[in-house]
């Protein structure tokens, strides 16, 4: 083994181990205690499964693909790599769509939310979060992916119609989806911040204080949507172009956008829950070892998680 390939498996299992251990914390925080368990985070709950199997098999199958010299396995690898990625990855940008949607009726139709977004609805937004992927998926593994070897490489998307067909599903609906709606609560947003300010008549003290929280929301989302589209534009771009270009994007550049596309998988546990106190109180009490401590955990219920 080359010096490159050993520094490519410990980033990568530095990546794996990075993204299970976030996701792992996530999950275990809203499946241990019951004020976490609201149809909202149910759904932060299907994202933080998502990523945490894009760790789990993806990353680990990619590794074996850039570094194994049996030819004659490669080309199972490819596919079984093929279809967990495409399944997976799609499943988490849905599950990120579908938090947006959430958030759009919290904030933009704040007495209408409960009846709008119920466990039920919540229920089928995670089933289509998986059920769409997992069929784009299989389709596109099956019909459209061309899984010979060339140059060493697991080569994806040669046939120019299904590459378009799962990048559009995959990447660019959920993308737009997204940008309507946080653009829409970041209007909203300010719009109710300056209705209360006028129809109020707040102090200065309290106007610093409505502002800090407009701050503080538009910081929220424009790292939510920062995330997200840092790490996966330029992987989708390239695949977009790179036919029409006639493959002339170097194979080590898209590879090295994949791997910042999977980097997301790591980064949605801190922008989806490291933002709320009463996730970060769940966290430090998990890695603390408090939860084996009824006294902490009965602290935790009566005031951490309404901070």
């Amino acid at each position: 083994m080359t010096t490159t390939t050993y520094l490519l498996c410990i980033f990568v299992g530095s990546l794996s181990v990075f993204i299970m251990c976030g996701n792992l914390l996530l999950i275990s925080s809203i499946i241990y205690f019951k004020q976490l368990r609201t149809p909202t985070n149910f759904l932060i709950l299907s994202l933080a499964v998502a990523d945490l199997l894009v760790g789990v098999f993806v990353l680990p199958f990619s590794t074996m693909l850039s570094v194994s010299s049996c030819w004659y396995l490669q080309d199972v690898l490819c596919k079984v790599r093929s279809s967990f990625d495409i399944f997976l990855c799609t499943a988490s940008i849905f599950n990120l769509c579908f938090i947006s949607v959430d958030r759009y009726y919290a904030v933009c139709q704040p007495l209408r939310y409960r009846a709008k977004i119920n466990v039920c609805v919540i229920m089928i937004m995670i089933l289509l979060s998986w059920t769409v992927p997992a069929l784009n998926g299989i389709v596109i593994t099956i019909l459209g992916v061309n899984q010979e070897q060339s140059n060493r490489t697991c080569v994806l998307f040669q046939h120019i119609r299904f590459a378009m067909i799962g990048i559009g599903l995959g990447f660019y609906l959920p993308a737009i989806v997204m940008s309507t709606i946080y653009l829409k609560i970041l209007i909203v947003a300010r719009r109710q911040v300056s209705s209360i300010q006028n129809t109020t008549h707040q102090s200065t003290k309290s106007g610093a204080a409505v502002s800090k929280m407009e701050r503080k929301a538009t910081k929220t989302l424009a790292v939510v949507m920062g995330v997200f589209l840092i790490c996966w534009t330029p992987f989708f771009l390239c695949m977009t172009f790179n036919p029409l270009t006639n493959y002339t994007i170097p194979v080590p550049v898209i590879a090295a956008f994949k791997w910042l596309g999977w980097s997301n998988s790591m980064l949605n546990p801190l922008v989806y829950a490291f933002f709320y106190s009463r996730f970060r109180s769940a966290f430090r009490m998990i890695i603390s070892g408090k939860i084996f401590q009824v006294a902490d955990a009965a602290v935790f219920a009566a005031d951490g998680i309404k901070k």
